[in-house]
């Protein structure tokens, strides 16, 4: 199968690593990777923010960039969602709403990907080491993505899945939520990773790369000895 990948704006900035991974699952599973050059923003910002018409410009080119891919995969549950629901609600009754329909059923979250379309749960991976997961807000509540990670981490040689108890909660980072409201997203912040840390996990895994940044922001800020991790790093890894 040749993958379009679809790179979001967290990632391209601040972590493209999780980039690379996402390809090298990808590729050692056998299907061509193609990374369209001229891919911006999937326009979750602007419209999270009120400004639809703004959102719908950016989600124009989106549709025009990736309009001939076979299949689309995003390593992030925010943007996956932003292209499967909302960019319906964005194009209904404009000209786009067809071509939106098209693009928003050949795309999937990098592990429903794997798990759901590839028929993937173990894909040869070794990580030594003892994780928790955090199910970011878009993924569980707009994909409904729970069980995949979670069927990829636990067919991970040597490693140790263990549950917080605040697993599905929001890490409080919301986009421009953490600006507008920055002691309350810091409290949210606070419960998450503190449920993380009793776990006695060494890493906080997630498929959502903005909850990462936030959820390390408390991490460091406090001095708490915990890292996290995209999925994708981990599935990337033989151990070593």
């Amino acid at each position: 199968m040749r993958i379009s990948l679809f790179i979001p704006c967290y990632v391209d900035q601040l972590q493209p690593h999780i980039g690379f991974a996402v390809a090298n699952v990808l590729k050692k599973l056998g299907h061509e990777i193609h990374v369209p050059r001229d891919q911006t923003c999937c326009g979750q910002p602007a419209m999270n923010t009120g400004y639809e018409d703004e959102a719908r410009q950016v989600a124009r080119h989106f549709l025009k960039v990736f309009a001939d891919s076979e299949a689309i995969v995003v390593p992030s549950g925010s943007c996956g969602a932003m292209v499967r629901h909302f960019y319906l609600e964005l194009f209904q009754g404009q000209p786009e709403e067809e071509a939106a329909k098209a693009i928003a059923q050949k795309t999937r979250e990098f592990s429903e990907f794997l798990v759901d379309v590839l028929k993937v749960g173990d894909v040869g991976a070794r990580f030594p080491h003892k994780v928790t997961f955090h199910d970011g807000c878009h993924g569980l509540r707009e994909l409904k993505i729970n069980h995949q990670p979670r069927t990829l981490l636990r067919a991970v040689k040597d490693l140790e899945l263990v549950e917080m108890r605040e697993a599905r909660s929001c890490c409080g980072f919301g986009g421009t939520f953490a600006v507008k409201f920055p002691k309350i997203s810091t409290s949210m912040a606070q419960v998450k990773c503190v449920s993380a840390r009793e776990t006695g996990a060494e890493y906080l895994v997630s498929n959502d790369p903005s909850c990462m940044l936030q959820m390390q922001g408390y991490l460091d800020k406090q001095k708490i000895p915990m890292r996290c991790l995209h999925l994708a790093e981990v599935l990337d890894t033989d151990g070593r």
